[in-house]
């Protein structure tokens, strides 16, 4: 009892300082805030958009966010945030409570000297948000409506005003049904990503996949599967030198943008050319579609396609490039028919088993 004594006497005492004080160590604690979340690999966006999301709190709050109680983040995201979209409400609460954890770690005796508060997170089992950020569904559409879409822009190519921009843009969604690859990925790929002489249809190094959890490039090397080897030899061999003749520059983009750099070859297309050819197609060969598929949803319909072609699980992690299998899990969509067509080949193969033992 006599610890437990000089403990609480402990706290009663502390030095208050001047607010130019307290705004001077606030600076500091983002700035080192900000140096651990780089020293534990996130990428920089991901710090950002967390430090963005501290900003926004600590502007509607008007004090340093750590006098927030459970009250105050009540009424944040009770009130504040009420209409906000489930995915921002639970990306602001999870910056505020990771923020929370490196008070609590790393400053919890200063705080406790300079304004005699305990660090506590003010989100607790009661207020934090519920639900996920990938709640909704991305149901693709069927193989046969995939099959229309790239028929019937394949064929627009031939009457097309643009050939060399709809045909870049063609062969980078139809990448993108093959074998998965993000919009962002098939960006920054260039000509010397693609490995001829790798495996039997040779692989993409996508050197610029998506981290798991904001962690920064993942790379991984993908087979051209699932037809991928010949879009992109037809690619390379009838389209691409309509945007650049030198196949061998170093750095040269695989989907090259109609601007010119100031040495004239070919600038890199931005994921906003690829977005919006993809609808335009959709839009004129796949209108049920039309205001609806994305390049995210083509990579659902590549994961559903392969593992319906017979591809398990773990192939298809290594080919959509995600860390957990779980992940992937949530990619596949098999047809309403499916679970009814195996219980009937299920029970096929036993009636067979018992005919042979009965003979």
């Amino acid at each position: 009892m006599a610890a437990l004594a000089v403990v609480r006497d402990l706290r009663e005492h502390w030095a208050p300082v001047s607010a130019e004080e307290l705004e001077r160590f606030e600076t500091d604690v983002l700035s080192g805030f900000v140096l651990a979340r780089a020293s534990a690999g996130l990428a920089d966006g991901t710090i950002r958009g967390d430090v963005g999301h501290l900003d926004q709190i600590r502007s509607w709050f008007g004090r340093p966010l750590w006098d927030m109680e459970p009250a105050d983040a009540d009424a944040y995201f009770g009130k504040v945030l009420r209409s906000s979209p489930s995915g921002t409400r639970l990306a602001r609460s999870q910056a505020l409570t990771t923020y929370f954890a490196f008070l609590e770690l790393r400053h919890k005796v200063e705080l406790h000297q300079m304004t005699g508060r305990v660090v506590e997170c003010p989100i607790d089992e009661m207020n934090r948000p519920r639900g996920a950020k990938d709640a909704h569904l991305r149901i693709p559409p069927s193989e046969p409506e995939v099959g229309t879409l790239f028929t019937g822009w394949g064929g627009e190519l031939a009457t097309c005003r643009k050939f060399a921009p709809t045909a870049r843009n063609y062969t980078a969604s139809k990448l993108m049904s093959q074998v998965g690859l993000r919009v962002s990925e098939a960006c920054k790929l260039d000509l010397a990503d693609i490995k001829w002489d790798l495996g039997r249809f040779g692989k993409l190094h996508v050197r610029h996949g998506k981290g798991a959890r904001g962690s920064g490039p993942r790379e991984r090397m993908v087979p051209l599967i699932n037809g991928a080897d010949r879009t992109l030899r037809w690619f390379i061999e009838d389209v691409w030198g309509q945007f650049d003749e030198d196949h061998t520059r170093p750095g040269a983009p695989l989907f090259p943008s109609e601007r010119k750099s100031t040495d004239g070859s070919s600038r890199r297309v931005g994921d906003d050319a690829l977005r919006s050819g993809l609808k335009d197609a959709a839009k004129a060969h796949l209108p049920g579609w039309g205001e609806t598929l994305t390049p995210h949803i083509l990579r659902h319909f590549c994961a559903s396609q392969l593992y319906g072609n017979g591809l398990d699980l773990l192939a298809i992690q290594e080919v959509l490039g995600h860390s957990w299998i779980a992940t992937t899990m949530r990619y596949i969509h098999v047809q309403q028919t499916r679970v009814e067509d195996a219980w009937v080949a299920g029970t096929e193969r036993a009636a067979k088993r018992l005919e042979g033992l009965v003979r």
